[in-house]
């Protein structure tokens, strides 16, 4: 089975809206939203497979991460999303296997990695914004499916003797649950771990009572009730819920953006690509103008507010080079404009952390920085003349691999700097829960101690370089060449090494759920997927009959 070339697809665009769905519904009734899954079969993203059973390909989910902003920022009435199906006996059969059959390597990797960063945001919203989210499984629910409703905050199963719960992939398919299926029986839903390997090893799924029992739903219904209750426990976890019932929403108007050959242009946000050395530089721009300072003004700003514009526009180039720019393997990570508009962001941000748009939009600027750190690509943060890393922007030198700061100990006025803010200190830790600062240090206090004292204040190269803020400081008579070579270094060494190096290196720290779900769940996934095997070639899926068995060559493993 071949893979067909990417590049032979239109673009993937991961901007659109309700009126443009064509999988989901979305609807609000108080505070309750209801986010139903009715997947179009001739509506796949590429050619080459329908999409039956409520199964998803990368489209669907482009869709769902839409929706499920469009309920943070545009219904901050809503404090509990209810997740389900309009199909009759399916709620979701998970990803489509055909399509991943189709698929290139680079296809699978992306696709998997954006499919676990929405399941992973809808916990993300449940612990930071009191957004809590119900599966009501009504019907057949399996593998990424039921992957979905583990996602959620709780899982309500129709009791109609034939609905099940199941995770098939290794007895079907020869492969693991790719969306954190396995991590969270365990880590979340706390099954036995004898349980969860019956139920991981067959075919048939577990229903009704036994799949309360084992903890694989919370909840079970008859279907004359199941909606009652369903919509009982929906309002009861609003009653908690945190989030305001009177506030007006935000609209997430469409991003002005322009699309050229080598270039993506946002109004603060620019990706130039020189294809030449498989390189790309991002840079990401202060605000231009004074930023409003009451909360009013902010919310009457809305989309276009510096820290919501910006983060959303990082957020699309991000996604959008991961998928369509697949021989970009460095991208360079560069800033410009005034560092004390930055901190003076920083500083409306915390003062008003406590209103629900301030705090979805730290949220979506948390989300986006973390997109960062899981990307398969080598990030280099270039500190330059007219560079503003401070606070916010600060956080994306300390998710580069290297930090290369021009020193320019003859000419003060022109020296860079970076600043260190208290925004680099908690609001936008990494998928480890440790801040990023944390991580580069190990958590050893003599560091972050030295680096707390200097908050607030302009460094330059040298005093960044021995507070261990920066990996290199060439002058400028090194620095072209410098940068130079070590990008050159790094195009010539093996891209799958350095994915694996550069995941490795990155999250050095504590493990948990989500560093689990990344670290080994999709890497393993992405590995069994690539590798030669001896019922089919490479990085093809096979479905086994019954009483069929994977046979694999383990000496070409």
């Amino acid at each position: 089975m071949n893979s067909p070339d990417p590049q032979a697809f239109a673009r993937v665009e991961y901007q659109t809206d309700p009126s443009q769905y064509r999988h989901w519904s979305l609807s609000f009734d108080g505070p309750v939203a209801t986010l139903a899954m009715n997947v179009a079969e001739d509506a796949g993203l590429r050619p080459g497979y329908k999409l039956k059973l409520n199964s998803y390909d990368l489209g669907v989910d482009i869709e769902l991460h839409d929706a499920v902003n469009r309920i943070r920022f545009e219904h901050p009435e809503v404090k509990t999303v209810v997740v389900t199906s309009l199909k009759d006996r399916v709620f979701c059969s998970g990803a489509n296997i055909f399509m991943l059959g189709t698929s290139s390597h680079a296809w699978k990797v992306n696709f998997c990695k954006f499919t676990n960063e929405t399941r992973n945001g809808l916990e993300d919203s449940s612990a930071h914004s009191g957004l809590k989210f119900i599966a009501a499984v009504n019907g057949a629910c399996a593998g990424g499916g039921y992957e979905l409703a583990l996602a959620c905050d709780e899982i309500m199963l129709v009791d109609d003797r034939s609905s099940s719960v199941s995770l098939p992939e290794v007895p079907l398919l020869g492969v693991l649950p790719g969306t954190g299926g396995l991590t969270r029986l365990t880590d979340k839903r706390r099954v036995r771990h004898d349980l969860a390997d019956i139920f991981c090893t067959t075919t048939e799924g577990v229903r009704g009572e036994k799949a309360k029992k084992w903890r694989l739903v919370d909840a079970i219904a008859k279907p004359a009730v199941f909606a009652q209750q369903v919509r009982a426990r929906a309002l009861e976890l609003a009653r908690a819920g945190s989030r305001p019932g009177g506030a007006k929403g935000v609209a997430l108007t469409p991003l002005r953006r322009s699309i050229e050959a080598d270039a993506l242009r946002y109004e603060f946000v620019r990706v130039e690509i020189d294809r030449a050395h498989r390189l790309a530089t991002f840079t990401v721009r202060a605000p231009q103008a004074a930023l409003p300072a009451s909360i009013d003004a902010i919310v009457a700003a809305g989309a276009q507010w510096w820290p919501l514009q910006m983060a959303r526009e990082l957020d699309d180039a991000i996604l959008s080079m991961r998928t369509n720019e697949l021989d970009i393997g460095t991208w360079l990570l560069k800033t410009e404009g005034d560092a004390q508009a930055v901190l003076a962001a920083d500083a409306t941000l915390s003062r008003f952390k406590d209103h629900w748009f301030v705090n979805e939009t730290i949220g979506l600027l948390r989300r986006t920085l973390a997109r960062l750190d899981v990307s398969s690509r080598t990030l280099f943060a270039l500190v330059e003349p007219g560079s503003c890393f401070a606070g916010t922007l600060l956080e994306l030198a300390l998710a580069a691999d290297r930090t290369y700061m021009l020193a320019l100990p003859d000419d003060p006025q022109r020296a860079p700097r970076i600043v260190v803010g208290e925004a680099n200190l908690g609001p936008y830790p990494m998928v480890t829960g440790q801040t990023r600062l944390q991580r580069r240090f190990y958590e050893e206090q003599a560091p972050l101690e030295a680096v707390r004292a200097v908050i607030g204040k302009s460094l330059v190269a040298d005093d960044a370089l021995e507070l261990g803020l920066i990996t290199s400081a060439p002058d400028d008579i090194d620095w072209a060449d410098e940068v130079r070579i070590a990008v050159e270094e790094r195009a010539s060494l093996s891209p799958d090494a350095l994915t694996g190096m550069e995941a490795n290196l990155r999250f050095n720290g504590k493990e948990n759920l989500a560093t689990r779900v990344f670290g080994r769940l999709t890497a393993w996934q992405n590995w069994i997927f690539n590798r030669p095997n001896a019922v089919g070639e490479k990085g093809a899926l096979k479905v086994y009959g019954k009483g069929e068995k994977p046979q694999f060559d383990w000496n070409r493993v």
